[in-house]
């Protein structure tokens, strides 16, 4: 049988560090050959060899309402016939703009970037230079892309010495570190929702302890929405939750799958960024047209579908179904989930922080991830990463995707 992925795996080893151009995609953590996809239509995707698979990928987040969907196609292919890049404002970006500070409750002006990463990296800049302090403050296994400081065991070098590490939904560990350093801190940075560890949800008072916190020692509140942006809630996880940070950076959603990030925050502190206040940012792609017509398209779309309730639904119905085709085929397995995302961590405990999460059975889940991609099921290749659900699965695609479990797991069970 034909298999083009290898083939070109290999042609890509010799031209790309590790064959790919993000580490996860190259299936180290699940062991194999990465799939290399040629198109993708709805809640399916199709490898270059014509193979379809039920994909829970979703682009790593971001097509909420799947691949290829008609209105942002056409929104694109219009857009594409007056230019790829002007390097110059355009009405777009305003239209965009105007639609994340009507949404995003913390978010009075926003500035266009071009990835999650840049967008954290601009947010921690401004946090810097507004407060004048050097330390920030993030919670271990949270992630906020590949900054210096950020990473902290993965090459920061000097940089992780003005980090300061704490456990996710522990307030104690988050007032100590805040009453020895308090006075030095220029921002604590979270996901809401931890969704790069695995789905981990905040604990009751936890937002609410980093919130009262921050405003105490006159530090402010970042809050990661990368990935629960426009996806848990249209006005993300602050508005679903009632927690108003200072900052909050945006990405995946808010470009429709194309290149994008975002940040913003109150307009006092927006309006210390260049070119109205001294603090410096630019990007020669900001803004770019494309990305800002599949973002317009995407949010204008969601607004008017409102998936949400739907979502949520669905996404319930396949983390009951893993869990008890894991309780059938005695396998210990903890399902977490918020709104549209879940992780199956094989784990038979809870999992609320980092520590726990890394408890779980790596090589149980490979075996199982690839036995459901043996079946037509495309799950994220990795334990520590979070499966997303679309608008266009259906009840139909979750009951298959379940009874493709109840397989894997009594495979695993021997």
């Amino acid at each position: 049988m034909s298999n083009r992925s290898h083939d070109l795996f290999e042609q890509a080893l010799g031209l790309i560090p590790g064959g790919v151009n993000s580490p996860v995609r190259a299936f180290k953590a699940v062991g194999g050959m990465p799939l290399f996809i040629a198109r993708g239509k709805g809640s399916r995707v199709w490898d270059v060899d014509g193979r379809e698979y039920l994909d829970y990928l979703g682009s790593w987040g971001p097509l909420i309402l799947g691949h290829a969907r008609e209105e942002i196609v056409a929104a694109l292919r219009e857009a594409l016939e007056f230019g790829t890049s002007f390097g110059a404002p355009t009405q777009t970006e305003v239209e965009l703009a105007r639609e994340v500070v009507e949404a995003v409750p913390s978010v009075e002006k926003v500035r266009m970037v071009n990835s999650g990463t840049e967008a954290t990296l601009s947010a921690l800049r401004l946090a810097r230079g507004a407060t004048g302090r050097d330390l920030i403050v993030k919670a271990e296994g949270c992630y906020h892309g590949h900054v210096d400081g950020l990473l902290i065991s993965a090459g920061s070098g000097p940089a992780a010495a003005q980090t300061l590490l704490v456990p996710y939904n522990n307030v104690s560990s988050l007032q100590r570190v805040f009453d020895e350093s308090g006075s030095r801190i220029a921002a604590l940075i979270l996901e809401p929702v931890a969704a790069n560890m695995g789905v981990v949800a905040p604990a009751p008072g936890y937002l609410e302890a980093a919130r009262r916190i921050t405003k105490e020692q006159g530090s402010l509140l970042i809050f990661d929405e990368v990935i629960t942006g426009f996806r848990v809630a249209y006005g993300g996880a602050q508005e679903r939750f009632g927690v108003v940070p200072d900052l909050t950076t945006l990405g995946k959603i808010v470009g429709g799958g194309l290149p994008v990030g975002a940040y913003g925050g109150r307009a006092d502190l927006m309006d210390r960024m260049a070119p109205v206040g001294p603090i410096y940012q630019a990007g020669t792609l900001s803004g770019n047209p494309l990305a800002m017509t599949a973002g317009l398209a995407t949010l204008r779309a969601l607004k008017k579908l409102n998936p949400y309730a739907r979502l949520e639904s669905l996404c319930r119905r396949l983390a009951e179904g893993l869990s008890a085709a894991a309780r059938d085929a005695r396998v210990p397995l903890t399902v977490n989930r918020f709104a549209s995302m879940l992780t199956p961590f094989f784990n038979g405990s809870a999992v609320n922080d980092f520590a726990s999460a890394s408890k779980s059975d790596r090589h149980s889940y490979s075996v199982f991830f690839h036995r459901m991609l043996e079946q037509g099921i495309y799950l994220p290749p990795a334990q520590y990463e979070a499966t997303f659900l679309s608008a266009a699965h259906t009840v139909e695609d979750v009951d298959r995707t379940v009874d493709a479990a109840v397989h894997a797991l009594r495979e695993l069970a021997g």
